[in-house]
């Protein structure tokens, strides 16, 4: 019988033992809101901002509250906008959507024939929190983004695309940009037909985004493209194929 009250002490003991280190634990560890696979804002210095200069993005969440199905369900053509800036973290999201890397050996949220990833990403912000206006480049490696110009270009760039009022409207225009060479170096001419089938698939990431963050977006394809590329100065090996403005809605 005293044996068994031994053991039954022995793990009474243990018990509140566990019990005094997860109290104690949690109280040394600071709370947090953020979503598994998403690192907060990350806090960008305006002032010290100058062409050139690359940062990171905040963490791209992996996991979401938004089905698949629910967000096909919600994607629409949205055309009209608040005034409410986006956030660092939204436009993050949206260019790993477009063109992020998802798997250790490179490959993209995208799939891209013969992975020649043909795709670059630009962005012209209007208003973004903590970012100025210009004109901004996206590298897949590393999630992080390269200022290139301050310039404001929304009103040349709005007149360029048809007085589309999304281009002025929208927080951020995503511009989506292919070189080809490098898929038809591979393919020949049928790398052609591979690249746009490509931008398809990474525009199409962006609507599903943008619909499980309940923003709004579309796709612009009417513009004039010698206009819009010079207006751009992406540089000659750059063709523009798609325009997303995104806003708040």
């Amino acid at each position: 019988m005293k044996k068994y009250v031994t053991i039954f002490a022995v793990f009474a003991l243990l018990g509140i033992a566990a019990i005094f280190f997860k109290v104690v634990s949690r109280s040394m560890t600071p709370e947090s809101n953020v979503h598994a696979g998403n690192a907060p804002e990350a806090q960008i210095n305006q002032s010290s901002m100058q062409p050139g200069k690359i940062f990171d993005l905040p963490d791209p969440a992996r996991e979401g509250h938004v089905s698949i199905e629910e967000a096909l369900q919600l994607r629409r053509s949205i055309r009209s906008y608040t005034d409410e800036a986006l956030s660092l973290d939204e436009l993050g999201q949206l260019l790993w959507a477009a063109q992020g890397i998802n798997n250790e050996r490179g490959f993209r949220t995208a799939p891209s024939a013969g992975a020649t990833f043909p795709l670059e990403m630009f962005v012209v912000i209007n208003n973004v929190d903590q970012l100025q206006q210009g004109i901004y480049r996206y590298f897949p490696e590393g999630h992080r983004l390269e200022f290139l110009r301050d310039e404001d270009v929304s009103e040349p760039l709005f007149r360029a695309c048809l007085s589309q009022s999304m281009i002025l409207d929208g927080g951020a225009v995503l511009v989506f940009a292919a070189v080809f060479e490098r898929t038809t170096a591979r393919y020949g001419q049928r790398g052609e037909r591979y690249v746009h089938n490509e931008i398809g698939h990474a525009g199409q990431n962006v609507h599903l985004q943008a619909a499980a963050l309940n923003l709004g977006t579309v796709v612009i394809g009417a513009y004039r493209d010698d206009e819009v590329e010079n207006i751009l100065q992406l540089g000659d090996q750059y063709r523009v194929l798609y325009l997303m403005p995104v806003g708040k809605i």
